[in-house]
């Protein structure tokens, strides 16, 4: 006969109350890494390497410690790297120095008052004996406006005087004889004196331009056709009408009144109106106190 195993009463009502195959007594809640199943590397690693240098310490020897376990050439090019570095870094400092003097300087010549510069003096341009010339053109031109003045208004040299002046206007076919003889009288002595001594020389030579376009339609009305040629012709109008237009152009000079004046060496706009005023002068007095055709 076999002998039933002993059974004790706790392990007969564990296996009563057991209902499950998982049901067992052993199982319990999990509480650490290994009930969790997890392997021992699934863990945070842990820095073994060398020691850190305390802080403070010299950055070359950071950088010399760092690299002592890699070789010579490791730590000649973090050498140089390092003296590349410290290059640029003065380099920095240099240009924001250099721009701090630039702004201060700004900002000083900014507050200072300003230093008032005289202007540097205009050379001369040399103009050899173009002043000379104008002068012997403006006194010639000026002296023959005179004389003839002269003889108009006082009958000196040979003149016909002022009644003899306005007979020849109305002759001429002319209206308002009586106050065109006074005016052309004296509007020829001024301007000849104006011309002599350089005083407002292209008003001067505007004048006795309009003068000279009437008294070369007179010369050329005297005679049916076209004539040119002395002494019938309008020759010597022709001629002096040719050196005030020139006249009014070039400028007195600088040896004139006006030769300090820019017009009086260097016409431009000036000079251009005055010609213009002086031929619609005389072409206007001519159609408007005349009106005969001169070439006819």
């Amino acid at each position: 006969m076999t002998d039933k195993p002993r059974q004790t009463p706790d392990r007969d009502t564990a296996e009563r109350l057991v209902s499950s195959p998982f049901d067992q007594a052993t199982e319990r809640i999990p509480t650490t890494d290994e009930d969790l199943g997890l392997l021992p590397t699934e863990q945070i690693p842990t820095y073994r390497g060398a020691s850190l240098p305390p802080i403070g310490a010299a950055e070359p020897v950071v950088e010399q410690v760092r690299f002592a376990d890699n070789g010579a050439d490791d730590v000649r090019a973090d050498n140089d790297t390092e003296v590349m570095r410290r290059d640029n870094v003065t380099e920095e400092l240099r240009t924001a120095d250099s721009y701090d003097r630039e702004l201060a300087a700004t900002f000083a010549a900014a507050q200072a008052v300003p230093e008032v510069v005289a202007p540097a003096p205009v050379a001369a341009t040399p103009r050899g004996t173009l002043d000379l010339g104008l002068l012997v053109l403006r006194v010639a031109l000026g002296a023959v406006a005179v004389v003839h003045g002269l003889q108009k208004l006082f009958g000196v040299w040979g003149g016909p005087g002022m009644d003899g002046f306005q007979t020849y206007l109305l002759d001429a076919g002319f209206q308002q004889a009586r106050l065109l003889a006074v005016v052309g009288a004296v509007g020829e002595v001024a301007a000849g004196v104006c011309l002599i001594v350089g005083l407002l020389t292209p008003l001067a030579a505007a004048g006795l331009l309009a003068l000279m376009i009437n008294a070369w339609c007179v010369r050329q009305a005297a005679e049916p056709g076209f004539q040119f040629f002395a002494p019938g012709g309008a020759e010597l109008e022709t001629v002096l009408v040719a050196a005030l237009v020139a006249l009014i152009l070039t400028g007195p000079g600088r040896i004139s009144v006006d030769g300090r004046r820019k017009w009086a060496t260097r016409p431009h706009v000036g000079s251009s109106l005055a010609l213009i005023l002086g031929v619609a002068g005389g072409v206007c007095l001519w159609i408007f106190l005349n009106g005969s055709n001169p070439l006819t």
